[in-house]
């Protein structure tokens, strides 16, 4: 089938959810209002509905493939890449002065979904070069910036991000990459990355690499972590390409999902040392990293939804043309397509709901980040960033958990025909199965939530939160009959989500096991409340359309969309708060050796 991307849908929600005017009254966003925003959608939908979505499918079934140590991508990649770069799309966040344009958030994140829909594998390159420009805007000397932000911004240069190691995993106080102090003020860098996306490749003319490593002498654990740019190339006056450094490809996986994206394992200083240039301070490394990281966790939250979306535009396409049996309330006598069985009904809209309530929960904090980064006022810039990065691990936990649940729903709808590659239903879900689980799997975004988030401001900021949502329940109070069920359900979940968070707040010291036994149902609890906090605002808006009449069945379907997700998805945080406030002891109440 062929992708179309949703562009009404998010601009609705960039309109009535983010308030795009709004964002456009915020220093250097005078000209990135609703009109600026629908042009940029809708290019963007052309160029991906048209380049990148055609070649997803053959892809995965032709992934990139390992040459000695070079990696060649799957075909149509390298061309489309080289449009995509041609366009200016890899520098639509990033800064005027280094070649970037400088939109918000807001519009970027809403182009995001569109690219990872497109092409998951694909949308990778970019995402990881983002992360890259984001620490090297943050930490990096005036000269590393001069010298890597112009050609990462173009998409001339693509960039990746090196933690893990073989023995490593998550714990990176156990990273062992050594980097060596050089007379010339440059380091040389030995050890071994894996997992590593697109860690080489044909696509860009260089590939850059953020790497931590110890230098030695460093104090142990993730205190001793140094964060060093090493060069695929090494960059010589004028920007022109030098020397091959001493970084190498020794293989690629093979994986479950995502196949066309080289995942690489690196070789670094086999032969001399990796010339590597040190971003910041020596032993600040992981506090530079976690910008990427941060970075990182907001876009793979939003492949989340973009997997999800196409997982559900095929299963809805299938259901109305695949005929079975005939409908169980006898409105006819022969065989209908399926989509007029309930139960099918029931599993797509669903899909829907957890797919447009992710949405609806990302574009509404692109705006919290924009206000966070570009709001005059000093007090307004540190509110909205405790808010989005409350927010964070929910968009990156509870978006990629529901797309493994939506891209399964996906499968079933298709019945066995979805359990068969052929039809495409089964990619979606293979694709999605690694969002969980890379830049943080959901545990470690929920021990941030409880431990960070949380715990160490007694819950202030997510109880505030549950305020606004309170707001949002007197404001539907006396509205339509929609308006009113919605805000009874949301009424319910926010009163479990407070429980939770007193729980949390007041167990976190006292019996860490007890608070993060339960931290990700926490994540998912409160994924669940703001998604269909935002959901409600959604119907509200669209109410607020309908009486000026205008196009009434795109507002009827946002209508009944908010209202199946607060009857049918928000009733789950009632059991989630059971499990965190009267589950605790359970957790680890089996001995290690029972297991």
């Amino acid at each position: 089938m062929s992708y179309h991307a949703p562009v009404k849908d998010l601009l609705f929600d960039i309109e009535h959810l983010a308030h795009i005017n709004q964002v456009a009254q915020l220093p250097g966003f005078e000209e990135a209002g609703l009109d600026t925003a629908q042009a940029v959608l809708e290019e963007c939908a052309r160029f991906n509905e048209k380049v990148v979505a055609p070649l997803n499918f053959e892809a995965d079934v032709a992934p990139s493939k390992h040459h000695g140590t070079d990696v060649k991508t799957s075909a149509g990649f390298k061309e489309a890449y080289a449009q995509f770069t041609a366009g200016g799309w890899q520098g639509l966040l990033h800064p005027v002065e280094f070649g970037g344009q400088g939109l918000p958030k807001t519009i970027s994140a809403a182009c995001g979904e569109i690219l990872n829909s497109a092409n998951l594998s694909f949308a990778l390159c970019p995402l990881l070069t983002d992360g890259a420009i984001e620490a090297l805007l943050t930490a990096g000397s005036d000269e590393l910036k001069a010298t890597y932000l112009p050609q990462l911004i173009s998409g001339q240069w693509s960039g990746t991000m090196n933690l893990t190691e073989p023995q490593a995993g998550s714990d990176l106080a156990a990273v062992r990459t050594r980097a060596e102090r050089q007379p010339d003020g440059t380091y040389r860098v030995f050890g071994t990355k894996i997992f590593i996306t697109y860690g080489e490749h044909d696509m860009a003319e260089n590939i850059i690499h953020l790497v931590l490593a110890r230098v030695a002498g460093a104090p142990e654990g993730v205190g001793g972590i140094s964060l060093f740019v090493v060069p695929k190339f090494r960059v010589e006056a004028g920007g022109k390409l030098g020397a091959r450094n001493d970084v190498y490809c020794t293989q690629i996986e093979h994986k479950l999902g995502i196949k066309a994206s080289p995942t690489a394992v690196l070789q670094y200083g086999d032969h001399g040392g990796a010339v590597g240039y040190l971003v910041g301070q020596e032993n600040s490394g992981l506090k530079y990293m976690f910008i990427m990281m941060n970075s990182a966790r907001y876009s793979v939250g939003v492949q989340g939804i973009a997997v999800a979306e196409r997982a559900y535009q095929k299963a809805a396409e299938y259901a109305k043309e695949r005929v079975q049996s005939r409908p169980v309330d006898g409105s006819a006598k022969s065989g209908v397509t399926i989509v007029h069985h309930p139960d099918v009904r029931r599993m797509l809209m669903t899909m829907r709901a957890l797919t447009q309530g992710c949405r609806a929960l990302a574009i509404s904090s692109a705006a919290l980040y924009d206000a966070a980064h570009h709001h005059p006022d000093a007090k307004v810039r540190a509110e909205k960033k405790a808010q989005y990065e409350f927010m964070v691990p929910l968009i990156k936990g509870y978006s990629t958990e529901s797309s493994i649940e939506v891209t399964s729903l996906g499968v079933q709808v298709h019945g066995g025909m979805g359990f068969i590659e052929e039809t495409g239903a089964a990619q979606y879900y293979r694709d999605a199965r690694i969002l969980p689980i890379y830049e943080g799997t959901t545990a470690i975004q929920a021990n941030d939530l409880v431990g960070r988030k949380t715990a160490r401001d007694g819950g202030q900021v997510a109880l505030g939160l549950a305020a606004q949502v309170e707001q949002t329940e007197q404001a539907m109070a006396h509205g339509s009959d929609h308006a009113r069920a919605v805000a009874r359900q949301l009424g319910r979940a926010r009163a479990a989500f407070a429980d939770a968070v007193r729980f949390i707040a007041g167990q976190a010291e006292r019996d860490p096991n007890a608070a993060y036994g339960g931290s990700v149902p926490y994540l998912m609890l409160a994924g669940n409340l703001f998604a269909g906090w935002q959901l409600a605002h959604t119907l509200l808006a669209a109410e607020r359309q309908l009486a000026e009449g205008r196009d009434r069945p795109f507002m009827q379907a946002k209508i009944a969309t908010a209202r199946f997700y607060a009857d049918h998805i928000l009733p789950r945080t009632a059991a989630l708060r059971d499990a965190i406030v009267d589950g605790a002891a359970d957790i680890m109440a089996l001995p290690a050796e029972a297991f």
